[in-house]
């Protein structure tokens, strides 16, 4: 099994790729990129922009982390990612008849 990073209800997967897929579309970033935002606390899983770059590809997430990417959240343990391309899961949980995405 591969490079794999948790925090809270995030998941980064690495992935063998040399760039990210063609036809990928590069998410706007506002000084920092967000990949998931607490729903009560408003807290946020999140990378500096200037170390990271996310990409949406049909439907996943692709994290480029770039030297020097760190994964932070007010409320765990901050995380710093080896440079590479990372899947970006984000935990489901079961409801009847369907699933819901957590948040914090």
């Amino acid at each position: 099994m591969g490079i794999q990073y948790r925090q809270g209800d995030v998941l980064l997967v690495k992935v063998d790729m040399d760039a990210v897929p063609k036809g990928a579309v590069q998410q706007d970033a506002d000084g920092r990129i967000v990949l998931a935002y607490g729903e009560v606390t408003g807290h946020a899983h999140a990378i500096d922009a200037n170390f990271a770059a996310l990409y949406q590809w049909k439907s996943d997430r692709i994290l480029e982390a770039k030297p020097g990417a760190r994964l932070v959240h007010e409320e765990h343990n901050a995380i710093d990612l080896a440079p590479g391309y990372y899947k970006v899961i984000q935990q489901r949980e079961y409801e009847p008849g369907s699933y819901r995405t957590v948040v914090d």
